[in-house]
């Protein structure tokens, strides 16, 4: 695959053989850490072979089928018709699968949300968006780890930072991140006047083991506070929720979803860690920098995506006008239009 992300069959193919043979040797399980992510990127990597390979075999099949097929025999034109469209969806759900060729777009999603202007209406907002994503997560065959979650003062959520593991996961969600908008009577108010609401997302890769990240243990401050999330009696009596701090760059990670304060540090390192590479990649990007130096305040003119309830039903990014009137299909879920349309205007930039 080359760098701009879009796999290269040919050197897809090479790289295959090279880990089944890196994996045939038997001192790399030794470094089981090492093995399990050759294994990982072996299985990414067959999962576009794979089916590169079945198309082709259908490609010729419908290519022999069309020298033999008689104008006049419906019932066989009609099969190789609806044939032929089957294999063309395929191809094009392919081609966008091949878009997905960055060393990070096979990791599980770190992702962040967090309430912005709007008090109490953008709270339970940022609650919609996580159930939206959770539900994105089933309907991919993926799950969702909870790692830190602080309430609002009187409904939803102030901010949330989960991991979604499933294939492609980073991939896709990365398409997700920035300000999203919502315009709709407000539950909360007894006029029913229309409130609009404002919430950001961050995503980031769970980044692998092998890369390296230097963190100075001097550079750090570790505090440790009671739970206030779910999790049962023991996590709101003992102090087993942890705050890392980096401080050179400010850059925070917490979790509190474990009982074992142990097992939270261990989380919070790993959150740590990915926020700090893409610290560094964004610095190393001038692309990403850019777009690092002009970010947003999560309000009015700055979304990515709007979501009107009322007086009309309508989702429309604005990056690419791609836009629906289903909105609760949305909102359960059914984001996939929208972000292979974001992934596909970014894959013709570049």
């Amino acid at each position: 695959m080359n760098s701009g992300g879009i796999f290269d069959l040919e050197e897809t193919s090479i790289r295959i053989k090279e880990i089944e043979e890196e994996l045939s040797k038997p001192d790399v399980w030794k470094n089981q850490g090492k093995a399990d992510n050759l294994s990982k990127e072996l299985k990414g990597l067959r999962a576009i072979i794979g089916p590169h390979n079945d198309l082709k075999e259908r490609f010729e099949t419908l290519r022999e089928l069309s020298e033999i097929v008689e104008d006049s025999d419906t019932d066989s034109v009609e099969g190789f018709l609806e044939e032929a469209r089957d294999v063309y969806k395929a191809v094009d759900e392919l081609e966008f699968k091949c878009l997905l060729g960055e060393e990070t777009d096979r990791c599980n999603a770190i992702v962040s949300i967090n309430s912005g202007a709007g008090g109490t209406e953008s709270c339970d907002w940022a609650s919609m968006l996580l159930r939206m994503y959770m539900r994105w997560t089933e309907e991919h065959n993926g799950s969702v780890d909870l790692i830190d979650q602080l309430p609002g003062e009187e409904a939803g959520i102030k901010n949330v930072t989960f991991i979604v593991r499933s294939d492609l996961a980073y991939g896709y969600l990365k398409a997700e991140k920035g300000v999203h908008r919502l315009v709709r009577i407000s539950p909360f108010d007894s006029n029913k006047r229309r409130h609009t609401s404002f919430a950001s997302v961050d995503v980031i890769p769970e980044i692998d083991k092998e890369i390296n990240i230097n963190i100075s243990e001097a550079d750090l401050r570790i505090d440790t506070y009671r739970s206030s999330g779910a999790g049962g009696q023991h996590v709101n009596v003992t102090d087993s929720a942890v705050r890392i701090t980096h401080i050179p760059t400010g850059i925070v990670a917490q979790c509190q979803n474990e009982r074992s304060q142990h097992k939270n540090k261990a989380t919070a390192m790993k959150i740590l860690r990915a926020r700090l590479y893409e610290k560094e990649k964004q610095e190393q990007e001038e692309a990403a920098q850019k777009g690092h130096s002009d970010k947003k305040k999560i309000e009015w003119g700055s979304q990515i995506r709007s979501y009107v309830l009322h007086p009309y039903k309508m989702v429309k990014d604005h990056r690419t006008d791609e836009q629906t009137s289903s909105a609760e299909k949305v909102l359960d879920g059914d984001l996939d239009n929208f972000i292979e349309a974001f992934l596909k205007k970014m894959a013709s930039k570049s």
